[in-house]
């Protein structure tokens, strides 16, 4: 990993001056900065209107076709898109984000409804259905009223945590700013780990609420405290990005149980899981996968393969440690194994210059804009 070093851009159009890679089957642009700019104007105008279209066609695909072969041939065009948007995005966050929106769940979500299966319903009214495909978002189970008169009094504690999730990237992004040239590769990615956490909590509970906003539907829960998980079972299954478990669970765990055994579910999810984050990597970087990431939910499957088989066995006779004891041992056994391969393949080779450097540009350009806002205002 390269030393994490960046400088602080004091024009606000530096902002896409650390923009993406560009592919290789892409023109290269004559002036960089200004036409990437360009090209970040035209995708925050076009990325959601091709998807709102793509996703109402998929509706009306879905209610006029059965479920089966002809209805997935329907949704081709469909599927072709999600691939192809995030390409236009030229800065890495929003297109690892659209990746995993769009190129993952999103086409996972349609393959699904092209057999009848999961979230998604062509009964649905347009708008739930253009949000929950489109979005890493699951519509809640009705509940009964207390249960809804209790999440009414709870709304603004999402707002509140979300918000200190953001403080706390900042105070990262400053820390990785100020003492890159001395840290340790391993002590950077640590941060970065924070940053992906608390950028995934912040961002995705918001989306929820937003739904909630505009369609009057609740929404699942995406994190639930991975921090006191108390096995690798409990902390991917039931409380880590818990939107990619409710897609695995039909496309893959279901139907290789059925065959095969829970034991070959669990690692055929785990195998597809980092399948898709090689994808999601690849849009990040537009550098060939390396293999790390999937090889790192392949352990991690083997290992909750293993805690299952443990339980078993020796169930009725071991005690399992208390929560204040396992919790720590998991979270250092992901952290550990992340450091080793995971991390590696996201931010080596320099792209943790680029990401630093494309957050400081962001962060002068949103200064300068306030600034511009408040003379206009006349403050």
């Amino acid at each position: 990993m390269s030393r994490l070093k960046t400088t602080w851009p004091v024009l606000s159009s530096s902002i896409l001056r650390t923009g993406a890679h560009t592919p290789r089957f892409h023109k290269e642009p004559h002036a960089p900065t200004e036409d990437a700019a360009i090209a970040m104007h035209y995708s925050v105008a076009t990325v959601p209107l091709a998807v709102t279209a793509g996703m109402l066609y998929a509706r009306f695909a879905a209610a006029s076709v059965r479920p089966g072969p002809r209805r997935l041939l329907a949704l081709t065009p469909v599927l072709a898109l999600l691939v192809a948007l995030p390409f236009s995005i030229p800065l890495y966050s929003a297109r690892s984000l659209a990746a995993f929106f769009l190129v993952w769940l999103g086409e996972f979500k349609l393959l699904l409804l092209a057999f009848g299966r999961g979230p998604l319903d062509p009964a649905l009214r347009p708008l739930p259905f253009v949000f929950t495909a489109a979005l890493p978002v699951k519509l809640r189970q009705p509940r009964s009223p207390d249960a809804a008169v209790t999440a009414e009094k709870t709304t603004a504690l999402p707002l509140l945590s979300s918000g200190i999730k953001v403080a706390v990237m900042a105070s990262v992004f400053g820390l990785l700013s100020r003492y890159s040239q001395s840290m340790h590769p391993y002590a950077a990615f640590a941060l970065f780990g924070v940053v992906i956490y608390c950028l995934l909590d912040s961002l995705l509970p918001c989306l929820a609420m937003a739904g909630k906003a505009a369609m009057g539907m609740e929404m699942e829960p995406q994190f639930n405290k991975p921090y006191l998980s108390s096995s690798l079972q409990d902390f991917w299954g039931r409380r880590w990005n818990l939107m990619v478990s409710a897609v695995l669970r039909p496309a893959v765990y279901d139907p290789v149980r059925a065959r095969h055994g829970a034991a070959a579910g669990v690692l055929a999810s785990f195998l597809v899981s980092g399948l898709m984050h090689e994808v999601v990597v690849y849009y990040l970087t537009f550098r060939a996968p390396t293999g790390h990431v999937t090889a790192f939910f392949a352990l991690h499957g083997a290992c909750v393969c293993a805690e299952r088989w443990c339980a078993r066995r020796w169930g009725c006779m071991a005690r399992r440690p208390p929560r204040a004891v396992a919790a720590p041992l998991v979270v250092a056994f992901v952290a550990g194994t992340a450091f080793w391969l995971f991390f590696p393949a996201i931010f080596g080779g320099g792209m943790d210059d680029r990401y630093l450097g494309e957050t400081a540009a962001l962060a002068s350009s949103f200064l300068h804009a306030g600034e511009r806002l408040l003379r206009l205002v006349g403050l």
